[in-house]
C-alpha cells in the first residue's frame, strides 16, 4: 500500500497540495496504478511524472483527493521505425489517504 506521510501531516493546511504533489512525483516506480491508464497498449515510463491536485476534501479519518497526472507512455512496435515511441499521457487518480499513517488507496478515475 502506498504511503504519503508528508501530505497526511500537511492536512488541512495550504501546504497539503504541494506536499502531495511532491510525494506523487517522487514516488517509487510502480507505486501508482498508471499502467491501468495507458491508452495505446504501451508501458509507463514513470521517470517523468507531473501531478496537479484538482481537489481535496476531508473524509473523517482520511483525506480524499483527485489528482491529474501527466506521464509518458512508451509504445513499442508502432510501425514508425525500430525505436519505441514515447507519447504524452494523462489520467486522473483518486486518493484516499489515512490522516494518521499516510497509507493510501489509489485508483484510476474515469474523469
Amino acid at each position: 500500500m502506498p504511503r504519503f506521510p508528508c501530505a497526511a501531516r500537511a492536512w488541512p493546511d495550504a501546504g497539503f497540495a504541494q506536499a502531495l504533489k511532491a510525494e506523487i512525483e517522487n514516488a517509487p516506480s510502480g507505486t501508482l496504478p498508471l499502467q491501468q491508464a495507458v491508452t495505446q497498449g504501451g508501458y509507463v515510463d514513470d521517470g517523468a511524472i507531473t501531478a496537479t491536485v484538482i481537489q481535496s476534501a476531508d473524509a473523517g479519518d482520511a483525506v480524499e483527493a483527485k489528482v491529474g497526472v501527466f506521464f509518458t507512455e512508451v509504445v513499442a512496435s508502432c510501425g514508425c521505425g525500430e525505436e519505441p515511441m514515447p507519447t504524452n499521457a494523462y489520467c486522473v487518480l483518486g486518493f484516499r489517504i489515512d490522516k494518521e499513517t499516510g497509507a493510501a488507496s489509489v485508483s484510476v478515475l474515469d474523469d
